[in-house]
């Protein structure tokens, strides 16, 4: 049931003489620097194998030229800083063109070449300052409210020496006649089919809402969205998280077992992680199920992150709506609103969060969840692991 609305709730799970968490509520070369300002030093020694391995693989780059890139660009901001206070006014902005082995400098003033080349970088001359451009931008951003749906973004392009506004494919004339109308005169206007849009990430324990009335908690990311609790939704039931719509209730089965597979939509992306409510992710690396006995810890959006131990596994729970089979029994409290969350011993994912009985003010509470595997296996899903 929902905390705010335990009394209406239709998916509400009640006692088993035991409170059970109510739906929802439970939810190269290198430049050199100006001689006044001295380029930082670059332990190569320092540079992670996995950084090194990711930057060739996405900038099809070798090693070599991977460590040769971060040693200028390591160096790139203090020239710039350098030439930016030298050319004053006339600074156009800098940056690193592809295959670079340099920073580039712009200025409006032919005269200044010569000193930028001295000061480790390469020069070109172009029409407008970087202020006059950051002030084009700024008379954009004056008229926001007006652009029309069409209108995606609009930024300073120092390589092009323009302000550049995105729109949608037959929305140029609306966009160039947004910028005519804020007197920008450095505009250029490229169309892109891709909207941009706001994401956000799927972990473990935080708070989901259902069909905008209850709370549960998120279990663990997987494959298309993510697993919780078959009380806290049905088929069909819609989610939001963060304010945002975030999927719909694709898989769901309450009583019997306890599990539900929310598929969520292209603006949240699955992580391998469980918040710990302490500013930390906890990584998850996989589901090997744990030895009774051992230390055990759980996540959600109410009692947040609580410790305990494995209690018992392959227990029977007869809830009011029905008895829920194959539930694990743990001594880390839980309270309404953390239903659906994660449940982890050490780096391997648990379960997600079923049921409580006495709840975290309780001198001896008693949790139970029910088995990640058992979800991942009926709804062949894969567990999103670090």
């Amino acid at each position: 049931m929902s905390r705010s609305r335990m009394a209406n709730a239709t998916l509400g799970v009640a006692t088993l003489a035991a409170a059970a968490i109510g739906l929802g509520s439970l939810m190269a070369p290198t430049a050199s620097a100006a001689p006044d300002d001295p380029a930082p030093s670059v332990d190569r020694s320092a540079v992670s194998p996995g950084l090194v391995a990711a930057m060739e693989r996405d900038l099809g780059i070798d090693a070599d030229q991977v460590r040769a890139r971060l040693a200028m660009e390591a160096r790139a901001p203090v020239v710039a800083r350098s030439l930016e206070k030298k050319l004053g006014a006339s600074y156009a902005g800098s940056w690193i063109a592809d295959g670079a082995t340099r920073l580039t400098v712009a200025t409006t003033d032919r005269t200044e070449a010569a000193a930028i080349r001295r000061g480790g970088a390469r020069a070109v001359v172009v029409r407008h300052t970087q202020a006059e451009l950051t002030a084009d931008r700024s008379a954009l951003d004056e008229r926001a409210s007006s652009a029309a749906a069409g209108v995606h973004s609009w930024y300073v392009d120092v390589a092009t020496n323009s302000v550049v506004v995105t729109a949608a494919p037959g929305a140029k004339q609306q966009a160039t006649a947004f910028a005519k109308r804020s007197g920008a005169a450095s505009v250029r206007v490229v169309t892109s089919a891709e909207a941009p849009r706001t994401v956000a990430d799927i972990r473990g324990g935080d708070e989901y809402v259902i069909n905008n009335s209850a709370l549960c908690s998120v279990g663990f990311a997987v494959n298309g969205g993510f697993v919780t609790a078959g009380h806290c939704g049905g088929v069909g039931a819609t989610t939001t998280g963060f304010g945002q719509a975030q999927g719909t209730f694709e898989q769901s089965s309450f009583p019997g077992n306890d599990y539900a597979f929310v598929r969520t939509n292209g603006s949240w992306v699955s992580q391998p992680w469980v918040y710990n409510y302490a500013g930390q992710a906890v990584l998850v690396l996989g589901s090997q199920d744990a030895a009774v006995g051992s230390s055990i810890c759980r996540s959600g959006r109410t009692s947040q992150w609580t410790c305990g131990t494995l209690q018992g596994r392959d227990e029977t729970v007869n809830y009011s709506n029905g008895p829920v089979y194959g539930l694990s029994r743990m001594s880390a409290c839980a309270n309404p609103g953390d239903s659906g969350g994660s449940v982890i011993s050490g780096n391997q994912a648990q379960g997600v969060t079923s049921g409580i009985a006495g709840g975290c003010g309780s001198a001896s509470p008693q949790t139970w969840f029910q088995p990640v595997n058992e979800i991942l296996g009926a709804y062949g899903l894969s567990l999103t692991t670090g």
